[in-house]
């Protein structure tokens, strides 16, 4: 849909964490985000039942949302009607943009193309550690403090020619498939909504779910979390995983049959490296804490630090669109809701 406007800049407005906004739209942003609207200063909105932001929504036609914003139901609507499109600094939209919004027909952008970059890197990162074995020869290095015989020890570690199998041609997953593409690997993918010559446009080979964990050296989960696809990764899959092989998630915990996983990884028989659990963050007394084979890193794979300027230089550059009457580039359409995260 491209916005027609008349008249002047659009009136806009921040709802989102307050500290999530200071980190993210920064004043040198906010001045960006000026030029093109009528923006209300801050604090952002993270309460829109308040005095102030029933003020601030009375008026607003655009609002510019991040995590921490509140759902954005009919009661809040009703306190904004001439609201008409939202543009998220962050990736999922399901937090806070709800069936009243789309019956409204409102507008809806969200920045989880630049997000899915930093994920993308980490995965492949993780890749082709997780091949050349680099921490677990790491931490016997450390241990013997001498090195080993490089021409008989560990056989099975580097990227040559190693079979890695994408779970999801998701952004993110896509992206993965193209940093892979200048390294000596088969790529796998399994999508049921990809077709086999669609995968092969993409370079990559088309897999049902027990072929790709069968034959993957390293698995990369890059699955929306939906009731459908909740515990996909199940004991099964797990079970087919080849001995040593690596299994990835920067997705959702919940995806995977932990308590399987967890026995997979204290048996020896396979590695993890997760970036999210089920729960995140485990108990304390977790046994994958304190399991070598396993991975565990703070949910970091999204955009952390000077990353999240990319989310704000996509922000700005589709609120300039919009009010220029341009469009969204990177709209979120309510037809392709069910299989995003």
């Amino acid at each position: 849909m491209v916005t027609l406007r008349t008249g002047g800049r659009p009136h806009a407005a921040l709802a989102m964490n307050p500290e999530a906004a200071e980190r993210i739209l920064t004043p040198e942003y906010l001045t960006a985000l000026a030029e093109h609207t009528e923006l209300a200063p801050p604090p952002a909105l993270d309460d829109l039942a308040t005095d102030r932001a029933r003020r601030v929504l009375a008026g607003t036609e655009l609002l510019i949302t991040g995590w921490g914003c509140p759902p954005l139901d009919g009661a809040a609507l009703a306190a904004a009607p001439r609201l008409r499109a939202v543009a998220h600094t962050a990736g999922s939209v399901r937090g806070h943009i709800t069936d009243a919004c789309w019956e409204r027909g409102i507008e809806v952008s969200s920045a989880a193309a630049a997000n899915a970059l930093p994920v993308a890197e980490y995965t492949v990162a993780m890749i082709l550690l997780a091949n050349k074995r680099v921490l677990e020869t790491a931490r016997a290095y450390r241990a013997d403090r001498a090195r080993a015989d490089w021409l008989h020890d560990r056989p099975g570690m580097g990227n040559y020619r190693r079979t890695v199998g994408i779970l999801s041609a998701s952004l993110i997953g896509r992206r993965v498939i193209e940093l892979l593409r200048p390294y000596d690997l088969e790529v796998l993918l399994y999508d049921p909504y990809v077709t086999a010559e669609e995968a092969t446009a993409l370079g990559v080979r088309a897999a049902t779910l027990p072929e790709l964990f069968a034959a993957s050296d390293v698995v990369s989960v890059h699955t929306p979390l939906l009731p459908a696809t909740r515990g996909l990764v199940s004991r099964d899959l797990l079970a087919a995983l080849r001995p040593d092989a690596t299994l990835i998630n920067t997705a959702r915990g919940a995806l995977l049959d932990q308590e399987a996983l967890t026995d997979a990884v204290l048996a020896g028989r396979i590695r993890a490296v997760l970036d999210v659990t089920e729960p995140e963050v485990l108990p304390p007394g977790h046994p994958l804490w304190t399991c070598e084979n396993a991975l565990i890193t703070p949910h970091i794979a999204g955009s952390q630090g000077n990353e999240l300027r990319r989310l704000a230089d996509l922000t700005v550059t589709e609120v300039a669109r919009w009010a220029s009457g341009a469009g969204f580039a990177h709209p979120v359409r309510r037809e392709g809701m069910p299989f995003r995260a």
